[in-house]
This record gives C-alpha cells, sequence and structure tokens, in this order.
C-alpha cells in the first residue's frame, strides 16, 4: 500500500517561515485554489450563481472580494480565482463545477501555485525592488498581475501584508528572489 505524504512548493513537510528586522515571509500551503471563467454571454449567470454558491460577489477588474471563509480575486476578463482554506474543501473544484454548469469553465488550480506572505513594516520596500507595481499605493483587497524575478505572479493586498502568488514549479526560485531583497533591505 502507498503512503503518500504532500510537501510544500518549497518542497518541506513543513511551511517555511522566514523573519528579518521589519519583515515575515511565510509559506501558505493551507489554501485551495480554483479559476472561474465565464463561458460567451454567461458573466451575469455566473455572478449571480457564484453569490449563491459562495456568498460574495465576484469582483471587479483588479479587486478581490472576501467572505468570511470564501475569497475572490479577479485574474482576467470574466474570470477569477476563488480562495478558500483547503481542509474541508478538498472538492471545490468540483463543487463550483456543478454550480456553474455549462455557464462556465472551472479548473482546480491549488497544487499549480505557491504563495507566499510578506508582512511587516519594510514589505512595501521588498516589493519596490521585486516588481514594477506600486505596492505602496495598493488598497487592501487590490490584485495585480506582475513580474517577480522572470516570473508571473499574482500581488494581493491583503488587510497586513501582501500575498505573493507565483508557478508552483519556480517557487524556490521565487522565494529565494524574496529572501535575496529581504536581506538586502532588513
Amino acid at each position: 500500500m502507498l503512503k503518500l505524504k504532500s510537501i510544500t512548493p518549497l518542497g518541506a513537510d513543513e511551511a517555511r517561515v522566514d523573519r528579518f528586522t521589519g519583515l515575515t515571509i511565510t509559506e501558505v500551503t493551507e489554501r485551495a485554489l480554483v479559476s472561474l471563467t465565464a463561458r460567451n454571454d454567461q458573466a451575469d449567470a455566473i455572478r449571480d450563481k457564484a453569490r449563491g454558491l459562495l456568498g460574495i460577489d465576484l469582483p471587479d477588474i483588479g479587486d478581490s472580494a472576501m467572505g468570511n471563509t470564501h475569497s475572490a480575486f479577479w485574474i482576467g476578463p470574466e474570470s477569477w480565482m476563488i480562495d478558500i482554506p483547503y481542509s474541508g474543501n478538498e472538492y471545490l473544484a468540483r463543487q463550483v463545477k456543478q454550480a456553474m454548469g455549462d455557464s462556465a469553465s472551472v479548473v482546480e488550480q491549488t497544487d499549480g501555485w505557491c504563495r507566499f506572505d510578506l508582512e511587516g513594516a519594510t514589505m512595501t520596500s521588498v516589493l519596490e525592488r521585486l516588481c514594477n507595481a506600486d505596492s505602496a499605493n495598493l488598497a487592501e483587497g487590490a490584485v495585480t498581475r506582475t513580474q517577480i524575478h522572470h516570473l508571473g505572479c499574482f500581488l494581493w493586498r491583503q488587510k497586513d501584508g501582501f500575498a505573493v502568488i507565483g508557478p508552483r514549479s519556480s517557487a524556490a526560485s521565487l522565494h529565494h528572489a524574496l529572501l535575496q531583497v529581504a536581506q538586502s533591505v532588513c
């Protein structure tokens, strides 16, 4: 019998936390992600269905919506990423697809992305050196797509910091870039 064990995007058993003076970088592993894209002329229909299923309105361009457990952020024209705690939601893609029917394309994204949360007084200084996003002026809930260390990433302004969401296959490279710049700033 196989005894499979999950690992973090950085290849460890436990999520990594790096602390610097004025900055904490946390590898976030307990989130489920599902992309949701409206099919032709179905944006209004999936907005209504998503509100019923998730309890939140799908956000507009460059924004996010946060509910008690579910969050969603805009990723492209009539496309969103749904974010929810992983525990107990292993079948989120199936649930969303059932609710949306033929009005949307739904794709499991959890293992395709990695996430690092940045918190602390120097977080914007670190991000200013890594990407061209105006991180100092991003309002809470704002989301933008930017390049960090040659990687297409989402930068999501959270209440107390930023979430950097990048391709899981490049998690070590993204993490290395965050650490290198943090060491030069802190």
